[in-house]
């Protein structure tokens, strides 16, 4: 039987999956009331133009890469935001061929630009914003699978349950930006490192479809965010040393053609243009800096009050708690810490999304363990009121709830 087909039957639906699935439609039932509240916005019109000759066409202003300028950096972003409103546009081209001259949707004068057409596209609003929100659920399909894998199932519900009631991930997915697609390819591409790391231990065969997982979760950081590719690169070659014993030697040369050909792929995004790829490198995207405001904003913030209730305890539990000190919590406490004083000098960006996966697979890992222990059902009840505070407090945010 061909492999891919094996591994397709083997994937069951069972209790754990339907719970998660019901949460992840909790997520996106929030964000389509959320995207029924907006308006279109000066800066969508500008990610739907500059999207759109992207995929269609090149700029009409001669020496730029689009009508935005040279695109510094969230390549994908642009195509991400582009592509459903290039498709919505040739599926009415098609049906116009159907209809009546003066019932024609795209009225064209010779050959309009794209800011021209802008009024004869549907439903612009939803397709937008849509792709974005679909990151999301990718992202929150991406913890629920590590954490439930590393800590079972009941790490799992709680990690997926706060991410599906953090006001700040919604809004981040129904507004056209770079940060979740860059936290997808990060958060992935780490795990993706250790998961290349342990099969390491097995035959070569087993490396193959793993390493090329790896390859596109680093082509999708890099061209959200270029700072990421660095960025993952060296927090996942240090998992990898920490976990491939014996095969320490293959690690770098692994993460080095990884890194590679997701740069040969970030270069395919700009269209294979000497042009556009001249503009990132010429930039300052890659600039960082180190800062405790990030940290500070998104503690002090009340919209994350469980999830800072449930850090702080998972915190006090892994400090004096030798049980918990193992490399599952570890990594993940620390990559956060990493993560979260980012500061991107050269362009903008909120590197709290970029830590948050990482912070709340420590707190289910912490509370996986705590679950386990002699007040095991005490500390369930704990978490169910942490997760009940977090959502009660994420409804509050909804527009035209309250």
């Amino acid at each position: 039987m061909i492999p891919g087909l094996t591994q397709l039957r083997r994937f069951q639906f069972k209790f754990p999956q339907r719970v998660a699935a019901v949460m992840l439609a909790i997520f996106l039932a929030q964000g389509l009331w959320l995207v029924a509240h907006q308006n279109l916005t000066a800066r969508d019109y500008e990610y739907a133009r500059c999207g759109r000759e992207i995929w269609e066409g090149g700029s009409p202003i001669s020496g730029y890469y689009t009508s935005c300028g040279n695109i510094h950096d969230g390549i994908l972003t642009y195509r991400v935001a582009g592509l459903p409103l290039t498709l919505n546009y040739l599926f009415e081209r098609a049906l116009d061929m159907t209809r009546k001259p003066e019932d024609r949707i795209v009225q064209t004068n010779g050959q309009p630009t794209n800011w021209e057409m802008r009024h004869q596209l549907t439903h612009v609003l939803i397709l937008l914003r849509f792709p974005f929100l679909l990151a999301g659920c990718g992202l929150g399909a991406a913890i629920w699978w590590v954490t439930r894998r590393l800590f079972g199932n009941w790490g799992g519900y709680m990690a997926l349950a706060l991410y599906c009631f953090s006001p700040g991930i919604l809004q981040a997915c129904v507004t056209p930006n770079a940060e979740v697609m860059g936290t997808l390819g990060f958060y992935g591409g780490f795990y993706c490192c250790i998961g290349v790391a342990h099969s390491m231990q097995g035959p070569r065969k087993r490396w193959r479809p793993r390493i090329v997982l790896l390859t596109a979760a680093f082509a999708v950081a890099a061209a959200s965010h270029i700072v990421l590719l660095p960025l993952v690169a060296l927090f996942g070659l240090l998992a990898m040393q920490w976990i491939a014993e014996g095969k320490r030697g293959e690690v770098l040369p692994v993460i080095l053609i990884s890194a590679f050909t997701s740069l040969v792929l970030l270069f395919a995004a700009y269209g294979f243009s000497i042009q556009g790829v001249s503009g990132l490198l010429q930039s300052g995207s890659a600039l960082v800096s180190l800062s405790a405001e990030p940290l500070l904003h998104f503690f002090s913030s009340i919209q994350n009050a469980g999830i800072t209730l449930a850090a702080g305890a998972a915190l006090l539990f892994f400090a004096f708690f030798r049980r918990s000190q193992y490399f599952g919590n570890t990594t993940p406490l620390l990559c956060f810490a990493g993560l979260v004083v980012v500061v991107t000098t050269g362009v903008q960006s909120q590197s709290w999304i970029w830590a948050l996966p990482f912070l709340l697979t420590f707190i289910a890992g912490v509370f996986a363990d705590v679950f386990e222990g002699p007040r095991g059902k005490l500390a369930m009840a704990a978490a169910a009121v942490t997760v009940g505070l977090q959502a009660v407090v994420c409804m509050l945010s909804l527009p035209g709830l309250v």
